[in-house]
């Protein structure tokens, strides 16, 4: 009887041993590929804060804590002159002569709506598919799902002909008003989620009188933050940093959004790559805060979508 405990507990023990092992290299695993990713952030900011001339000065983590890297990077044409009244100086500072300032509003601007018209549409019209019976419905959603396989290239010059006719080009229209439409993507990701709500909510609502919108809006809504903030978080990455769409709506400077503005800068800053990494930082900066802060529900969102339907 004790051999037979003895060897039960040899092999509890050695699976331990094999577990903690299995653990270990996961975690070795994910460390190399978290520096992997790091790195390059890292010698971005790095590179922002050291001299011109020190760019490539090894080891690449010694920096000269050049603050004012910023300061020129946001005033590429020269300081504004500055003056006694404070509010008069704010608002220099915060626009001057220069055009960054121009970039980051019209990217705040246009992210803004687009993020808001994203999560209207795709919001009611995945409450639709979930929720709502009506004929041809799987149809019409496979049909949405489908148009992901449609590349982008195809569908450009027809989009661009057509807001050409409508007189959009050189607007932030053709850049915020599609997403009023919706995506096929967002729209799967929260219908999913949707799907996984028990409908019984939504017959003890109908039950207690309670319309659909109201369900909607006062039950199911309020059930689907961590989706919705997934979806904001995609939208506001992707807007963010798109360029493709900006370079082709938009001619005058004055529209520019932050990913033509750097590609501008480039003309600026062709041999000083401490400034142009200093504008990235800045650029960059906005979004790692909002993912900061909504990394939660996020996360929360991805995982658990998808489990039903």
């Amino acid at each position: 009887m004790s051999s037979t405990s003895q060897a039960e507990n040899t092999f509890w023990a050695s699976k331990r041993r094999l577990e903690n092992l299995r653990r270990g290299v996961i975690f070795a695993v994910i460390v190399v590929l978290s520096l992997v990713m790091i790195v390059p952030l890292a010698w971005m900011v790095a590179v922002s804060l050291k001299e011109s001339q020190n760019v490539f000065q090894m080891p690449p983590w010694h920096v000269d804590w050049r603050w004012s890297n910023y300061a020129e990077s946001w005033y590429p044409h020269g300081y504004p002159q500055f003056g006694r009244d404070f509010w008069s100086n704010m608002v220099l500072f915060f626009t001057g002569n220069q055009p960054f300032w121009v970039y980051l509003f019209n990217t705040v601007l246009v992210t803004t709506f687009s993020t808001l018209g994203t999560l209207i549409s795709c919001t009611v019209v995945a409450f639709g598919f979930a929720r709502l019976r009506f004929p041809g419905r799987n149809a019409l959603f496979l049909l949405i799902l489908s148009t992901m396989m449609i590349p982008t290239q195809v569908t450009m010059i027809p989009t661009f002909i057509l807001f050409t006719k409508l007189g959009w080009v050189d607007t932030f229209l053709p850049l915020i008003v599609p997403n009023f439409f919706g995506t096929a993507f967002n729209i799967f990701l929260l219908r999913q989620f949707f799907m996984t709500i028990p409908m019984e909510l939504d017959e003890a609502a109908r039950i207690d009188g309670c319309t659909t919108f109201g369900i909607f809006w006062r039950i199911l809504l309020p059930l689907t933050k961590p989706a919705l903030t997934s979806v904001a978080v995609f939208s506001i990455v992707y807007n963010w940093n798109d360029f493709m769409n900006p370079l082709i709506y938009l001619n005058s400077s004055a529209h520019y959004t932050l990913s033509l503005g750097l590609s501008q800068f480039t003309s600026l800053y062709g041999n000083k790559t401490n400034l142009m990494m200093a504008a990235s930082t800045i650029t960059l900066m906005p979004i790692l805060i909002v993912f900061f802060f909504g990394q939660k529900y996020f996360i929360q969102g991805i995982a658990t979508t998808g489990l039903k339907g």
